[in-house]
C-alpha cells in the first residue's frame, strides 16, 4: 500500500493510511547463525519425539553439548510455530473472533479420493534462514494436491495452496486442519463454505487428528529437506517441486498396499486400511 517511489512523500502516505512510519521503515534482521543451528536441531527432535516440551528439549540439547536454557528454546519454538503435542485443555482460541469447528473424522470410514482433504504448516530449515511449508493432502490417497512456501506464517500462502487445489481437483466433502489462525481466518473459511465443504478441525494438541499430514512432514524432511541445505527460497521451491512429483508418482507407500498416491487417487484402488 505504501509506495516509496510515489510523488507523495512516504511520511504523508503513512498519515493518510494511518500507518506508523516505523512499520514502513522496519527491515527484519536475519536470525543469527547460532539460532538457526539450534532451530534445525529442535526441528529434528520435535519430528522424532513430538510429545517433548521445551524443558525436555533444552535438556536434550544440553546433553548434545549445546549450552541453551529453556527460555531460549521456548522463544525459538514460538518462531518455528511448534509446540509439544499432547492432549491439553482448550484454554485459548486460535485468534480473536475466529470460529472453531468440531472434529468430524472420528469413527468415519474414509474410502475414496476427494472425501477428505487435510492441511498443515511446517518449519523448513535452510543453510541461511528458514521457510514455512503448507500443503493440501488427499487423506485417502496421500496425494499432495498443492503446496506453497513462505518466509512468514501468514494466511496468504495457505490460501494460495487451497485455491490451487480447488481449481485443479474440485471441492472435497470434508476439509480438516488444526486450529491455527491461518485456517480459522475469515477468508480461508469463506473459500471452503462457498464450495459447500464441511469444515473439520483438530482438537488442541491432538496431533493424531491430522496424522496423515504429520507423516508427510516426516517423509519430506528426512527424504528431501535434511539432505539438501537449501541456500535460498528458489532452491527450496525447485527441490520441493521435484520431491513432490516423486512422492505422488513414484514413491510407493506401505499404507497404500505398495501403490503410489497417483495410482490410488486416479484409479481409486480399494485399500484394506483406509479408515
Amino acid at each position: 500500500m505504501i509506495d516509496p517511489d510515489d510523488h507523495v512523500p512516504t511520511t504523508r502516505q503513512c498519515r493518510m493510511l494511518d500507518v506508523p512510519r516505523s512499520t514502513v521503515y522496519y527491515r527484519p534482521k536475519p536470525a543469527p547463525d547460532e539460532d538457526l543451528t539450534l532451530m534445525a536441531r529442535i526441528d529434528r527432535i520435535h519430528l522424532d519425539w513430538p510429545f517433548l516440551g521445551s524443558r525436555r528439549i533444552a535438556g536434550m540439547l544440553r546433553d548434545d553439548g549445546l549450552q541453551v536454557n529453556r527460555k531460549r528454546v521456548q522463544r525459538l519454538m514460538r518462531t518455528m510455530g511448534i509446540t509439544a503435542l499432547y492432549p491439553k485443555p482448550s484454554t485459548t482460541i486460535a485468534a480473536p473472533g475466529h470460529k472453531i469447528y468440531p472434529y468430524l473424522l472420528r469413527d468415519i470410514v474414509i474410502d475414496h479420493p476427494g472425501q477428505v482433504w487435510a492441511t498443515d504448516i511446517t518449519y523448513l530449515p535452510m543453510a541461511h534462514g528458514f521457510l514455512y511449508l503448507a500443503a493440501i493432502v488427499d487423506w485417502y490417497s496421500r496425494k499432495v494436491l498443492a503446496w506453497r512456501v513462505s518466509n512468514t506464517m501468514d494466511q496468504q500462502f495457505c490460501l494460495d495452496a487451497l485455491t490451487e487445489a480447488l481449481e485443479i481437483y474440485g471441492a472435497p466433502e470434508i476439509f480438516n486442519s488444526d486450529q491455527g489462525s491461518q485456517f480459522t481466518a475469515t477468508d480461508f473459511i469463506g473459500v471452503l463454505t462457498d464450495q459447500g465443504v464441511a469444515i473439520s478441525m483438530d482438537g488442541r494438541g491432538r496431533w493424531r487428528d491430522n496424522v496423515v499430514v504429520e507423516r508427510l512432514w516426516r517423509s519430506v524432511k528426512y527424504e528431501e529437506v535434511y539432505l539438501h541445505a537449501y541456500e535460498d527460497g528458489r532452491q527450496a521451491r525447485d527441490g520441493l517441486a521435484a520431491y513432490f512429483r516423486f512422492y505422488n508418482s513414484r514413491r510407493r507407500h506401505q499404507s497404500l498396499d505398495r501403490a503410489t498416491p497417483d495410482e490410488v487417487y486416479y484409479q481409486h484402488q480399494p485399500l484394506p486400511q483406509a479408515a
